[in-house]
């Protein structure tokens, strides 16, 4: 299985981003202290697993990336939050986007399904995690992040982004009137199974929209496995009682 899947240093120089999976660390020889339907390495607080275990897998995530790792309450908006200099760690923040300007710290996103979007502009100095599901991308949390990131003085053309490992437009199935509203809104995100049925691509959606705000098409990078089809990653829609794996990024 693959154990860490990290973002070469050619992808996002200057940065550290990594997408972890049920096995979590297993390539630097730290097992995680999840079991059964949560791997070794489920980072989710809110999903069954026991607490200890999860902070446990926290605080190896957070010793592998030399920082404190910043989380969020994901509840599927279009809020972006800073993580300044007076960052509480044991507070509870709903969000659905992480930014910042520090280099002392990493931001991270909680996935099993939904897009991971990670961004940097690291010769500004702005990193952003960015939890992109069906909800959020339409309420336009990725050009809220940008928009974000550009107030802290990132630029365009300086910025790049991954997209991480989720579920791909030949998996994600949707009833029609729910796939016609979301391309009426965004055309990019059309997509079928492989019955034919409707779906979404929400990568395709997620490049269009990155593209739109300046961002270079060889700046953006989506070639991570789709989780529905690859089950070394969590998968709400497969398992549906399961953990979740994180996007997360660190400014070097």
């Amino acid at each position: 299985m693959r154990s860490l899947s990290e973002a070469s240093a050619g992808v996002i120089p200057g940065a550290r981003a990594i997408f972890t999976s049920r096995s979590g660390l297993s390539s630097v020889g730290k097992e995680g202290a999840s079991r059964d339907a949560f791997g070794d390495f489920n980072l989710g607080l809110h999903v069954g697993d026991e607490d200890a275990a999860v902070r446990e897998n926290r605080r190896l995530l957070s010793a592998y990336l030399g920082a404190p790792v910043a989380f969020v309450n994901q509840t599927h908006s279009a809020r972006v939050i800073e993580v300044g200099k007076d960052w509480d760690f044991s507070a509870v923040h709903d969000a659905d986007a992480l930014v910042t300007t520090r280099r002392d710290v990493a931001l991270a996103i909680m996935v099993a399904d939904c897009m991971p979007v990670l961004l940097a502009d690291t010769q500004a100095g702005v990193a952003a995690a960015v939890h992109a599901g069906r909800v959020g991308f339409l309420g336009e949390i990725l050009p809220a992040a940008v928009s974000e990131m550009l107030r802290r003085g990132a630029r365009p053309e300086n910025m790049r982004a991954l997209i991480g490992p989720s579920m791909c437009g030949s998996c994600y199935e949707v009833p029609q009137q729910m796939h016609d509203q979301a391309v009426a809104q965004v055309p990019q995100l059309t997509a079928r199974t492989a019955r034919g049925t409707h779906a979404l691509d929400l990568r395709a959606g997620a490049r269009a929209q990155l593209a739109a705000a300046g961002l270079a098409e060889s700046a953006i990078n989506d070639s991570y496995p789709c989780t529905g089809e690859d089950r070394d990653y969590f998968s709400y829609r497969r398992e549906n009682v399961t953990g979740r794996f994180v996007g997360a990024i660190r400014l070097l």
